[in-house]
C-alpha cells in the first residue's frame, strides 16, 4: 500500500510538471526607446524631404510615443498610429499585409476591420526573438518611402534592444 502512494504521488507530481505555466514573461519597451525610434525616424524622413508623423506601440498596440512634425497633414499621426497597430497585431509588416489581403485573396475581408491599414509603412520591431512593438509612419509620398523611415527609426534603437 505504502509503495502504491509513493508510485501515485510521483506520478501526479509529473503530470503536474508536464501542464503549462500559469504565467509568463514578456519584454517590453521603455518608453525612451519609443521615443527615440520615432525621433530618428522623422530625422530620416526630413532628410528625405518629407514631413511625417511617426508612432511606435508596445507588443499590445496600445500608443508608446507619437511624433507629428511640424507641416505633416492632419490626418499622418492617426494613420502612422493604425499602421503601428496593424503591425503589432498581425505581426508583419503592413506592406505584406497589404499583399495577402488583396481582393480576391482569402484574407481580403480583414481589411473591412476598423483600425486595419493594409498600406506601407508599418513594421513590427523584433529583437532576441520577440516582437516588442511596431512602428507606423504616415505622410511620406508612398509606403515605400514610410517605411524606409520606419526602418531608420528600428535601426535607431535595435542594439539597445537586443539581447
Amino acid at each position: 500500500m505504502k509503495t502504491a502512494l509513493i508510485i501515485a504521488s510521483l506520478l501526479g507530481a509529473s503530470a503536474l510538471q508536464a501542464q503549462p505555466a500559469a504565467h509568463y514573461s514578456v519584454r517590453l519597451m521603455t518608453p525612451e526607446i519609443a521615443l527615440k525610434a520615432t525621433q530618428a525616424a522623422i530625422a530620416h524622413c526630413r532628410a528625405q524631404g518629407h514631413q511625417v508623423a511617426v508612432a511606435v506601440v508596445d507588443r499590445s498596440g496600445l500608443l508608446q510615443a507619437l511624433l507629428r512634425d511640424r507641416f505633416a497633414g492632419a490626418h499622418t499621426p492617426e494613420v502612422a498610429t493604425d499602421k503601428a497597430w496593424t503591425a503589432a497585431s498581425f505581426r508583419i509588416p503592413t506592406a505584406a499585409l497589404a499583399r495577402e489581403t488583396q481582393a480576391g485573396q482569402p484574407m481580403s475581408g480583414i481589411r473591412q476591420r476598423a483600425r486595419v491599414m493594409a498600406i506601407g509603412g508599418g513594421l513590427p520591431i523584433e529583437a532576441g526573438g520577440a516582437v516588442l512593438g511596431a512602428i507606423g509612419v504616415s505622410g511620406a509620398p508612398g509606403g515605400d518611402a514610410d517605411d524606409a523611415c520606419a526602418k531608420a527609426g528600428i535601426q535607431a534603437v535595435i542594439d539597445e534592444l537586443e539581447l
